[in-house]
């Protein structure tokens, strides 16, 4: 008896050091994503038309590793997935980090007139090696700490709580680097911010030993993956209307999340078209960091309504409010200026004039905040057994992060940094038309029930 209490403190202490873990790959998953815009301005600084190239390569990684990562999880469980994951990761970092001093003038091919550089292309990979990972991680954390909490309230709030260091990591992320480069110039580099990329390293590193140290509760592994039938379905995610046309919301809504703050740095970079004569690029990332910071907000507001607000209704709202502050951002007057909190290395934490466009467009980090959860619950409503499936598929979709961004940043760089907003309207004003009339399920008569599983190599 006493040998058997033992062992259960044993196993709580290994939980908590498992959550911990959990936490800091939740935070990790932010950082690394919200990482490619502010390098970006590097890049940008070199190709005009690679602002949004890294992120891209980033979110393109999912449309590859969606399905698989799901698999990894049946057949190597939770534990294995994650630790592989950190590997992929820090591999992925260290090509970052290579491309700073390696190959700078070793040149390969021209784009657009100019000359592309060995450690460009040497980073592009970095960023889509780093894209395998953040997906492999999207796959593990969530049901992961739901399982270590012991499912019901207790896990949703441990998840709940990773979300939050999450938003924290991508809060920090763009002020961090901005601290770090100052203002972009023609020596600017990748090097100038390694000591970012060593600290990210060695998070993994550690996580990576304590996740192999700590037992981690493998359910459906002890099954043999058993539970899946046979049997084949003639129906899938992809026979209901309302998942689709989720499946499309998620697409646009990543690429819009991650497209107002990036080519907001972008803008607030540019001295001549932001004003901004000093410090830019750190006053841009010290903005941006407001955007993810209120998405944290969001979050934090979204799950003390949610018991009595519909994900419906919070999908609307938000859409109709970020098109409208969005709109206000397009047409307001340059300059019209206002103070928002930017951080530099020689003058510390500043108020620094900005224009009030940027204001408005961080101000939809809020509204940005209660969509994924919208969307993914409204999309998988009803679905019953082909709710696994599902999940797979919008993992691939979470690719609209690379794509759209990588349009919005053509389009700014064709007619304007405020017009390319005239995309993130028409995926706004998409959302909206799937929260009043696309999200409704009329495809009641397909069996959802579980005694009609999909094929297992459908999965």
């Amino acid at each position: 008896m006493a040998n058997a209490v033992k062992a259960q403190g044993a196993g709580a202490k290994g939980n908590i050091v498992a959550i911990v873990a959990m936490f800091f790959l939740f935070a990790m998953i932010s950082f690394v994503t919200n990482l490619a815009a502010p390098l970006g301005t590097i890049w940008k600084n070199n190709y005009d038309w690679s602002g949004m190239l890294g992120n891209m390569m980033n979110f393109l990684a999912y449309l590859f590793m969606g399905i698989p990562a799901g698999n990894l999880l049946v057949k190597i469980g939770y534990k294995k997935t994650a630790l592989y994951a950190m590997v992929v990761g820090l591999v992925g970092l260290l090509l970052q980090y290579l491309s700073g001093i390696v190959g700078t003038e070793t040149g390969l091919f021209a784009v657009a007139g100019q000359t592309v550089t060995l450690n460009f292309v040497i980073y592009l990979l970095g960023a889509f090696i780093c894209g395998f990972c953040v997906c492999m991680l999207n796959t593990v954390v969530n049901p992961m700490l739901n399982m270590l909490g012991g499912g019901g309230n207790t896990g949703n709030q441990l998840v709940q709580t990773g979300g939050a260091f999450n938003s924290l990591a991508g809060t920090l992320t763009p002020l961090f680097v901005g601290m770090l480069i100052g203002q972009v110039t023609d020596t600017t580099s990748i090097s100038d911010i390694s000591p970012l990329l060593f600290i990210a390293m060695g998070v993994f590193v550690v996580a990576f030993i304590i996740i192999s140290a700590v037992a981690i509760p493998e359910p459906h592994l002890s099954k043999g993956d058993k539970s899946v039938a046979k049997a084949k379905s003639k129906y899938s995610p992809w026979s209901f209307r309302h998942t689709v046309l989720g499946v499309i919301g998620i697409f646009f809504y990543v690429g819009l999340e991650v497209g107002i703050p990036g080519v907001l740095i972008f803008y607030l970079s540019d001295s001549v078209a932001s004003g901004i004569t000093e410090n830019a690029t750190a006053v841009a990332g010290g903005v941006a960091a407001i955007y993810w910071l209120l998405m944290l907000v969001g979050r934090l507001i979204s799950s003390v309504i949610s018991g009595k607000v519909s994900s419906r209704i919070q999908l609307i709202v938000a859409s109709t409010a970020a098109i409208f502050l969005i709109c206000l951002a397009i047409f307001l007057p340059d300059d019209i200026r206002v103070s928002m909190p930017a951080y530099s290395s020689a003058d510390g934490f500043t108020m620094a004039q900005v224009p009030a466009k940027a204001l408005f467009l961080v101000l939809c980090g809020l509204c940005t905040s209660v969509m994924w959860g919208g969307i993914f619950n409204l999309a998988v409503e009803g679905l019953g057994k082909y709710t696994a499936q599902a999940s797979g598929i919008f993992m691939m979709m979470v690719v609209g992060g690379g794509v759209m961004p990588l349009i919005q940043n053509a389009i700014a760089n064709s007619v304007g940094y405020l017009a390319s907003y005239w995309l993130v309207v028409a995926m706004l004003a998409y959302l909206l038309y799937y929260g009043c009339v696309g999200c409704k399920n009329v495809n009641t008569d397909i069996p959802v029930d579980e005694d009609e599983l999909p094929d297992a190599r459908n999965l």
